[in-house]
């Protein structure tokens, strides 16, 4: 049976599902979708109206953190560690990681120079955090990649995607930070989870938002 991973060019949480899916070699079959203008079959089977979906059989499973949780239990190897409270602490650092995507959607979207201001230091004090907890590496929890990786790896990428304009600073005095992002981005399943042209896709979507990113941008571009 392949699985049936429902997706939308940009979203991290699809990423999430996708990477998790790669690191356990399952076949699957990945049917893209237009947030903008949802078709009615995926109306009717998306409790909530959001990516992604996994379809195993007739079956749906919606919400990311339940289809990575579902593939790591079905399907070896296991990206979670064994230890019960070393698991609880990967789950609270999965939650955290979904947080700073809230910041990230303020960033790349919002016309308010006060709310753009604010996120871009929401997620450099969340980076600093990070910097904080992250050991020798390559990966958050050493040489095993794990369901943390996938989860901080989409939210690491937004930012290869601005630095091709601008650099909003949120990496700097990180450099363990910076070293789990470099080796995050060229792990396989990492790279696979997004199409060739995902940054320029990326750009395209902050341009056509208008907000204080697209102009900062536009501003960098010109000057």
């Amino acid at each position: 049976m392949t699985l049936k991973l429902v997706s939308f060019d940009l979203c991290p949480y699809v990423q999430r599902a996708a990477i998790a899916l790669a690191e356990k070699n399952v076949p699957f079959e990945r049917i893209n979708i237009d947030l903008a203008n949802k078709p009615d079959w995926f109306r009717k089977i998306s409790p909530l109206g959001k990516v992604p979906l996994l379809m195993v059989g007739d079956e749906v499973l919606f919400e990311s953190s339940v289809i990575v949780e579902y593939l790591d239990e079905t399907v070896e190897p296991r990206l979670h560690p064994a230890d019960p409270l070393t698991k609880a602490q990967h789950r609270a650092w999965m939650e955290f990681g979904s947080s700073i995507l809230g910041h990230i959607w303020t960033i790349e979207t919002s016309g308010d120079e006060a709310a753009f201001e604010q996120g871009v230091a929401q997620v450099s004090e969340k980076f600093a955090r990070l910097e904080g907890v992250l050991g020798a590496g390559p990966f958050f929890s050493g040489e095993t990649f794990s369901v943390v990786d996938a989860v901080f790896a989409p939210v690491l990428r937004y930012f290869d995607g601005f630095e091709r304009r601008i650099d909003l600073g949120v990496f700097a005095g990180k450099p363990k930070l910076g070293a789990w992002r470099k080796a995050l981005a060229a792990h396989r399943s990492v790279k696979e989870a997004v199409v060739p042209d995902y940054a320029e896709r990326l750009l395209a979507f902050v341009d056509r938002h208008g907000g204080v990113l697209a102009a900062r941008m536009a501003d960098r571009k010109a000057a």
